[in-house]
């Protein structure tokens, strides 16, 4: 089986509701540096060479394939099952089979499991949140809880997030931080950002790059009937945002040095997420945060606990928001 080691702008992801303090002041400039400083001291994963060998180490490195070449063992073509509706892979949003720093790494992941989870206002299981993400940004089906597959992802996120304590974030896990413009995200601005930072890698259609074999991607798709769906995490725009800031362009930024500005990674996360510009898939009678306090004040359709319309908390000016939810002791999600 040919194995492909894929990047991407992608998104799965999401942590546990997050009360959080903004500063929103004037429009920074590129390459702003995020908040952590480079004394600061990151969560180090256990080397891949340090895999025991024994059973449990043979389920890690089998994980640890599942999670680099998901579509080539999971995919419509895959040869251990067909639970994904797309072929992208894991690491199109973990970014280096979840060892990335602001990566939607797995640091902490197994730590934090089970977890309350906004989107279905209940507690999941780590192994429920892992279809929880084969069900919506890969359009697909659930796998068995009690799979091969499920089991050897399990237990390579158990033994990344070796020494990590219980319930406990690390440095590094969380998402880096934003400054918010006082101007909604403009998609228009971002179509130029996307044409000159991310077109090269993904199309200038946002189709991406088909390996030779087309089972997978080299770059995945970030909208179209491949793309993730709505009501993914990446769909948010300032969870791409995020992501997008400590991440890309692939291979030129990092989240010590960003290649864009707070102000134009939100523009070109409102272009790849514009509804009237580009399609994506849409799951049929799905619901999301039916509990108002803990929805994202990014999420694009209501109702919310406030009275901003719905352009608003999708594209912005987010500070009003930010503010009268701390106000009113509301939760500040992301």
């Amino acid at each position: 089986m040919k194995k492909i080691v894929t990047t991407g702008l992608l998104l799965l992801a999401g942590f546990s509701v997050v009360y959080v303090a903004v500063s929103c002041n004037e429009k920074p400039t590129a390459k702003t540096e995020v908040s952590i400083k480079e004394t600061d001291s990151l969560f180090t994963p256990p080397d891949t060479s340090t895999i025991p060998h024994d059973m449990f180490g043979d389920m890690v490195r089998y994980g640890r394939d599942l999670i680099l070449n998901t579509a080539s063992y999971l995919g419509p073509d895959g040869t251990k099952g067909h639970y994904l509706g797309n072929k992208m892979n894991c690491t199109n949003c973990h970014l280096d089979a979840g060892t990335r720093p602001f990566g939607l790494n797995f640091f902490s992941t197994h730590a934090r499991y089970p977890q309350y989870r906004g989107r279905e206002d209940c507690i999941l299981s780590l192994a429920e949140r892992v279809n929880n993400c084969i069900e919506r940004p890969h359009n697909g089906t659930a796998m068995p809880l009690n799979s091969k597959e499920m089991e050897a992802i399990i237990c390579y996120i158990k033994w990344l997030g070796t020494n990590v304590p219980v319930g406990h974030h690390v440095k590094g896990d969380e998402a880096i931080e934003l400054e918010y413009p006082d101007r909604p995200a403009d998609p228009v601005h971002g179509a130029e950002v996307f044409a000159a930072n991310c077109a090269s890698c993904h199309g200038a259609d946002g189709a991406g790059k088909f390996t030779a074999d087309s089972i997978t991607y080299i770059y995945p798709p970030l909208w179209g009937k491949w793309g993730f769906e709505e009501g993914s995490s990446l769909h948010r725009i300032i969870k791409a945002a995020k992501f997008i800031k400590a991440n890309m362009p692939n291979n030129i930024a990092t989240w010590r040095k960003p290649a864009l500005s707070d102000g134009d990674a939100l523009d070109v996360a409102a272009y790849v997420n514009c509804d009237t510009m580009h399609d994506r898939p849409h799951r049929k009678g799905a619901v999301s945060y039916p509990n108002i306090n803990t929805k994202p004040i990014d999420y694009d359709a209501g109702p919310y606990p406030d009275t901003f319309s719905v352009m608003q908390h999708k594209y912005g000016p987010y500070k009003p928001i930010v503010e009268d939810h701390k106000k009113r002791n509301i939760p500040v999600v992301f």
